[in-house]
């Protein structure tokens, strides 16, 4: 890229902005202003077309189960849990827990809608069954 210099931003960085805002109880999401598609996970640059020109928008919060799998845990430890990649409504994908059923009823292609809430110590965006 000799001659071009890449886009610069002052203050934080795009992933500590998402954390701030999810702490904050606000999802939010990138939105390309060049090719107006969304992105996840934040990024200084749009993974669609690579410019630098975007803004945060809410997320509906509603998106369907892509993939699921059970982390299986000793009685001891605590219970088993799912670990699951949500397509957004919005265009992309993430990964997250879907809560509030056990783990194994988790299904692809289910309906889900967001929620932040705490985690082991973190706050955090996850997913229950849409109509909960």
């Amino acid at each position: 890229m000799a001659g071009k210099r890449a886009a610069t931003f002052e203050g934080p960085g795009p992933d500590a902005v998402w954390f701030e805002n999810v702490k904050q109880g606000k999802f939010r999401i990138q939105h390309c202003n060049a090719c107006g598609k969304n992105f996840f996970y934040p990024r200084p640059f749009c993974v669609h077309c690579g410019s630098p020109d975007w803004a945060w928008i809410d997320a509906s919060g509603k998106g369907t189960v892509y993939s699921t799998t059970v982390v299986r845990v000793r009685p001891e430890d605590g219970q088993d849990y799912n670990i699951a990649l949500i397509d957004l409504a919005e265009g992309p994908r993430m990964m997250s827990r879907v809560t509030d059923i056990p783990a194994p009823e988790v299904k692809i292609g289910m309906a889900v809608q967001a929620y932040i809430g705490p985690l082991d110590k973190e706050t955090l965006v996850l997913f229950r069954p849409a109509g909960r």
